[in-house]
């Protein structure tokens, strides 16, 4: 055999040696590890439990809402003038009957004046028609006056009559339009941006420009939708008489969340989303929401009465449905079948399957079997990986 083969099959002896002490040494270490993990062969898994408590749970409604004022109004002037003052700033908070504005008045006194001059002339002319009536109804009474002078004098009494009033009511117009030059808040709320200033000339149409508009802040409304499929949920819980509690909140602000009241529910489902618009009142004395704002809204719509409730971790899916590991006196976990009634964020209330007081495995749960050992573990500590203690294990001397 030539020197170059001899050494080419050395060296494959050489690994094929290796490889078998490195399986003999090695390879029942992963084995080992596993069932060590899963609490077999004495070694214990570490676990955190939560003790199954009894109370009461909301079932509640999640849903996207926007908060709405009740009553908005753009202020526009009813009378073609000119503003004189300006009694309101951006953003101040007025309440109804505040004077905003003060515009020209002094046409309109002026036209005052002269419907009180007519009015005066046109009352003394009714005097004399009276007068003169009074007068050709004797006369005719004597036979020294005709019917047709009686008739002439009873048709100008009648007309000056009808000019006085007529006269009256162009004073009353005028002097409302008096009062049209002083603006005041219709609504309590906040101003927003003012849009005129001294000086500006305004028009009385609908069109016109907006002087300043007003926003109710106190109370408001949020609006949301739910699935259609909630809307008996919804009809139940206004039909209890209570109020409905709702929550919003506006997201990623940190702050406490708005409480409020369900107040209304749509007559009709939208057919293109099917959906069921919902609103809730709120008080907004601290000013936390804004319209227009967007907000997470939850609707307590109605609660599960001493319920057995454990942390939503605690349950774990299977095949034959979730169940639960109890960590029972001796050290031993036992796999037990649930009936899940609600979940809820961290909270899951169960109908079946665990007692209040019970304790169930919260974290270490995807290592253990049923019948495994556990040991409590501190909840602060993280648990150990797969094969951590074998490994130890393995280096102690």
């Amino acid at each position: 055999m030539k020197p170059v083969h001899l050494l080419i099959m050395t060296c494959l002896a050489a690994a094929a040696a290796g490889g078998i002490w490195f399986g003999r040494s090695h390879g029942a270490v992963e084995p080992a590890t596993l069932r060590q993990a899963r609490g077999s062969e004495g070694v214990p898994v570490a676990v955190v439990t939560a003790a199954a408590e009894a109370a009461d749970m909301p079932v509640v409604k999640r849903a996207i809402g926007f908060v709405e004022t009740p009553a908005s109004v753009v202020i526009r002037s009813r009378i073609d003038s000119q503003i004189v003052e300006q009694h309101v700033t951006d953003g101040q908070f007025v309440k109804k009957g505040d004077l905003l504005f003060t515009l020209d008045d002094n046409d309109i006194k002026a036209q005052i004046s002269k419907d009180e001059a007519a009015l005066a002339r046109d009352e003394a002319l009714h005097t004399r028609s009276q007068s003169d009536l009074s007068r050709y109804q004797q006369l005719l009474a004597r036979n020294a006056g005709t019917q047709a002078q009686l008739d002439q004098a009873t048709a100008d009494e009648r007309s000056s009559a009808a000019t006085i009033q007529s006269d009256r009511a162009t004073l009353e117009a005028d002097r409302l339009k008096l009062g049209y030059t002083r603006i005041l808040a219709p609504i309590d709320g906040r101003a927003g941006a003012v849009q005129v200033t001294p000086g500006n000339l305004v028009a009385a149409n609908a069109s016109g420009t907006a002087l300043v508009t007003l926003t109710q802040m106190k109370p408001l409304r949020v609006a949301f939708t739910l699935p259609e499929r909630e809307l008996p949920v919804l009809q139940a819980a206004l039909d209890r008489g209570a109020p409905v509690p709702v929550l919003a909140r506006i997201p990623d602000s940190g702050s406490k969340p708005a409480q409020g009241a369900l107040n209304f529910v749509d007559s009709s489902v939208d057919t293109t989303s099917g959906t069921i618009t919902a609103k809730a009142a709120f008080a907004n004395d601290d000013l936390s929401l804004w319209p227009g704002q967007y907000v997470d809204v939850e609707v307590d719509v109605d609660v599960l009465r001493n319920v057995t409730l454990v942390a939503t971790v605690a349950v774990q899916p299977g095949q034959k449905g979730p169940y639960v590991y109890l960590a029972k006196g001796d050290g031993t976990v036992s796999l037990r079948p649930v009936k899940i009634a609600l979940a809820d964020g961290g909270r899951t209330a169960l109908s079946e399957g665990v007692k209040p007081g019970e304790r169930v495995v919260v974290d270490g749960q995807l290592l253990l079997k049923d019948g495994a050992k556990f040991r409590e573990r501190d909840p602060q500590t993280p648990a150990a990986r797969p094969g951590t203690a074998a490994i130890a294990e393995r280096s102690a001397p």
